[in-house]
């Protein structure tokens, strides 16, 4: 793999990484919230894009990056789900004629949460945002022939959320994950599942990829698969005990020795992430809505009071 930087990679600001010939990473340091990943593959003659970013600026970046790089315009943008630090910056590239792609359900998610990211952080300078959703949309696999590729579409089941989409490049070896997999960030399932991601994984590993490009922090290896793994499989057990002594999930975070895993980013996700496991004890199905304030309101307590905080 090799680098090619819009600044210091060390820094905060995207940077590319080319991971094979007309395939590149746009990377996001910390990925913390919001600041995720997003990639291409190009052969300069066509684009696909897999995701784009939570702000109008950072989209711009994303933009420049691309014809940087020597790729014109992206024929089509994948959503690898419908987060707002993922899809925020589709109306940029549809205003091209990108053409959005994405599982059935990430278009209804996206189209009934809106402007999801405003409301949690209103502060932030989000710039001109459209809403756009999918408008090419599959249910469980897909493949595209373009920018010189084939490029796969796999739907896990719910996991992340209700309409996360795999991205493999059989022939590079490369796989995008989305929020499939956070590498040094805490894992984050409040919408999804914890049953939902660990199968997941388990398709992730099926696909013997080289390269894996995570949702949020640096492009890694199949390793990351099994601390994914470790973290979802103790929060199971967590939420487990904390449900039978009668602790809410945010007593229960709070009285959690989270090991190793104390050290990602975000680890007040870990009460977020029991308010889902505990509803899929109680029988509610994966992905169903929940209360996504009270699930905010609580990592804010673990916090300290402080409140999460948007990095974008």
């Amino acid at each position: 793999m090799g680098t090619t930087a819009i600044v210091d990679t060390t820094g905060t600001e995207p940077y590319l990484m080319e991971l094979a010939p007309d395939v590149h990473a746009f990377c996001q340091p910390d990925g913390g919230w919001c600041l995720s990943n997003a990639g291409f593959v190009s052969d300069g003659t066509s684009t696909l894009l897999v995701d784009t970013a939570a702000t109008e600026r950072r989209a711009r970046l994303l933009r420049d990056a691309i014809a940087t790089a020597g790729a014109p315009h992206p024929q089509y943008v994948v959503n690898t789900h419908h987060h707002g630090d993922h899809t925020y910056g589709n109306g940029l590239f549809a205003a091209g004629g990108s053409a959005v792609v994405g599982h059935v359900a990430c278009r209804r998610e996206l189209l009934a949460a809106g402007r999801q990211l405003h409301g949690v952080w209103p502060d932030v300078d989000y710039g001109d945002i459209e809403i756009t959703a999918p408008t090419l949309t599959y249910s469980e696999s897909m493949r595209l022939h373009t920018a010189g590729s084939e490029v796969r579409l796999f739907h896990p089941g719910v996991a992340h959320t209700p309409g996360d989409t795999i991205v493999w490049l059989p022939r590079q070896r490369i796989v995008f994950t989305g929020d499939l997999v956070f590498n040094g960030g805490t894992p984050f399932i409040l919408m999804g599942s914890l049953t939902g991601s660990l199968r997941a994984l388990d398709l992730l590993r099926s696909l013997d990829a080289e390269i894996v490009v995570p949702g949020h922090g640096p492009v890694t290896d199949p390793g990351v698969y099994d601390t994914m793994e470790r973290y979802l499989r103790h929060l199971g057990c967590l939420a487990d005990t904390g449900r039978a002594a009668g602790h809410t999930p945010l007593q229960t975070a709070r009285a959690a020795d989270l090991g190793a895993f104390a050290q990602l980013r975000e680890s007040e996700r870990l009460v977020a992430n029991l308010h889902r496991v505990y509803a899929e004890l109680d029988g509610i199905a994966p992905g169903a809505p929940l209360d996504v304030a009270a699930a905010f309101a609580d990592m804010t307590e673990m916090n300290g009071g402080v409140p999460v905080a948007c990095h974008a």
